[in-house]
């Protein structure tokens, strides 16, 4: 569960319906990735499983021996992804471009955005997913080179609901051969608290807690979920807490009072010392990094309950 296997799955997907997927991460290099990973799909397509929709392509390698939309001497990236589209739409054959992890700062990824919209007006067969961190995926669209990403559509993953949270790990663990008792069961949806994330860790924490046995007990599922929130909060919490501002931390210092919420953002301000407008500010922030969510209208809560249990500890 995830973001990451999100994006798997859809390319997955993708293949199923006669298309090719690259699938990259937004880093220094990604735009050449790109024309990598789809060429060796398409190839890949075309010699292991040909699809009714590309039955008249009888050639091993969709590409021949001639690559040369690989090399860079042999115009610019839009060109060379044309070329390659080009290819595709010949035999019917669309591409998904899947980015994980969006780096906002990227500059190959603002330069991917201004180059795609070209693509979509061109009519070319393509799609697009991005995913990454809330705040990342709000910055993106404000660079004025990417503003066509405007009017993409945004989905916020949120929280997994408690029966996917037991169904997933039940169904993880009996496809590896091992059987959990319904205590274990229990105490690591409890521990997950319907994050994806957390809910590796606790899995991962309890299966080595129950090494070389073929049953998981909730002794088992207790010490990793321990070990997992040891886990999340050093490596999400703790870093999250470090990229916010003393007036974010303010602002989440003022929520402390009111225990597992919700807050008003009024209280908030007031205890901070504030207005109500200075205090909608670092509402909006956090809300853009994924730190707190809406409960209703002028409340808000802790979107991570071990953030808040962190800051009270510190």
């Amino acid at each position: 569960m995830g973001k990451t296997v999100l994006l798997a799955y859809l390319a997955s997907h993708s293949r199923e319906s006669g298309w090719v997927a690259a699938n990259v991460t937004s880093r220094p290099g990604m735009l050449e990735d790109i024309i990598e990973r789809a060429t060796d799909a398409a190839d890949e397509l075309v010699s292991s499983a040909p699809s009714v929709r590309i039955t008249s392509i009888n050639v091993p390698v969709l590409f021949g021996a001639t690559w040369e939309y690989r090399d860079p001497e042999s115009g610019n990236w839009r060109t060379r992804m044309n070329r390659l589209l080009d290819r595709l739409q010949e035999r019917g054959i669309g591409l998904l471009i899947t980015i994980d992890e969006i780096d906002p700062s990227l500059d190959e990824l603002i330069d991917f955005a201004s180059t795609y919209q070209h693509f979509v007006r061109e009519n070319r067969r393509v799609a697009l997913f991005m995913a990454g961190l809330p705040a990342s995926v709000s910055a993106l669209p404000s660079d004025k080179s990417a503003s066509f990403l405007r009017r993409a559509a945004q989905h916020q993953l949120g929280r997994i609901d408690d029966a996917d949270v037991r169904a997933a790990f039940l169904e993880t663990v009996e496809d590896a051969g091992k059987a959990i008792d319904e205590g274990a069961l229990a105490e690591a949806v409890r521990a997950t608290d319907g994050f994806a994330y957390m809910m590796q860790f606790v899995g991962f924490r309890m299966w080595a807690e129950a090494r070389g046995r073929s049953r998981i007990e909730p002794e088992d599922a207790r010490r990793g979920a321990a070990r997992a929130r040891e886990d999340f909060i050093s490596g999400v919490v703790r870093k999250t807490c470090q990229e916010l501002s003393e007036g974010d931390l303010a602002f989440l210092g003022a929520m402390l009072p009111d225990g597992e919420g919700p807050s008003s953002v009024a209280d908030a301000a007031s205890r901070m010392g504030k207005t109500a407008n200075y205090a909608r500010v670092y509402r909006s922030r956090l809300m853009e990094q994924g730190v707190i969510t809406t409960a209703a209208r002028g409340l808000v809560r802790f979107d991570m309950s071990l953030l808040r249990e962190f800051l009270l500890e510190e």
